[in-house]
């Protein structure tokens, strides 16, 4: 497998993006509503007094849990573009002439890859860069000091994000290999964010602690599940299949 080969196939899918303006919405909105919404929140208990939340004893966890949205966010916005790299370019017909290219399936698997991650993670990081800074502004006289940046958070944007990043974006490519529409492709991948929502809940009820060690063995759990969603997306991907069967 060729890693320059695999990134003309995402330069390609950039060009195509463009023209597809649908599809960058939730880059743009859902990073602004988490940077924007929890500081809003922590800003509305504040106004009302609610100190049983908003007490220093309280909000360290509170603020951890919180920044585990970021990461729900990162594995929720390449969804649109991941579909559409596949089955809607099949649909536009702008797919076969990228199939019959003497490219190995891998190749351009891991060229869509990049084409949704790279976006992603340039749009999260800037959205945790404003989510901190409004986190700090709205908890500093509580706390009396600046909470983020920490390793919880460094741990959370450097290891475990990316990895959810990959294993949303393998997902939802292998259910756009076997779907005939964008729209089913994204509502069958959106079943990827259901065990980052578990450890959410898990989290807020106290029965696990987001520390970096529980990050980083969260985040070998899901690299361990990328290498495998890997290699099924190169076995279970049939170009001659999407070629000759698709309606």
């Amino acid at each position: 497998m060729r890693l320059a080969k695999a990134w003309i196939v995402a330069a390609r899918d950039f060009k195509i993006f463009r023209r597809v303006k649908n599809i960058w919405y939730p880059i743009i909105i859902f990073p602004v509503l988490i940077s924007v919404v929890f500081p809003v929140i922590l800003e509305y208990l504040k106004i009302r007094g609610s100190h049983g939340l908003a007490a220093p004893g309280v909000l360290p966890n509170l603020l951890t849990s919180f920044s585990f949205f970021l990461v729900i966010g990162a594995a929720y916005v390449p969804l649109g573009i991941a579909s559409y790299s596949i089955v809607g370019e099949k649909v536009e017909k702008s797919l076969e002439p990228l199939l019959a290219t003497p490219l190995t399936d891998a190749e351009i698997l891991l060229g869509k890859a990049f084409s949704a991650i790279i976006p992603t993670l340039v749009a999260m990081y800037a959205a945790a860069v404003i989510f901190m800074v409004g986190i700090d502004e709205v908890t500093f006289h509580t706390l009396g000091y600046y909470y983020f940046p920490n390793w919880n958070i460094a741990t959370l944007l450097s290891v475990l994000m990316p990895v959810a990043i990959v294993m949303s974006v393998l997902y939802s490519v292998i259910v756009s290999a076997r779907v005939n529409d964008v729209r089913s492709a994204s509502s069958f991948g959106a079943f990827i964010l259901f065990p980052l929502i578990g450890i959410y809940i898990l989290s807020e009820t106290s029965i696990i602690t987001l520390d970096v060690n529980s990050l980083l063995i969260i985040s070998g759990v899901i690299l361990a599940v990328d290498v495998a969603l890997f290699f099924v997306s190169t076995k279970t991907f049939r170009r001659e299949e999407i070629l000759t069967k698709w309606k």
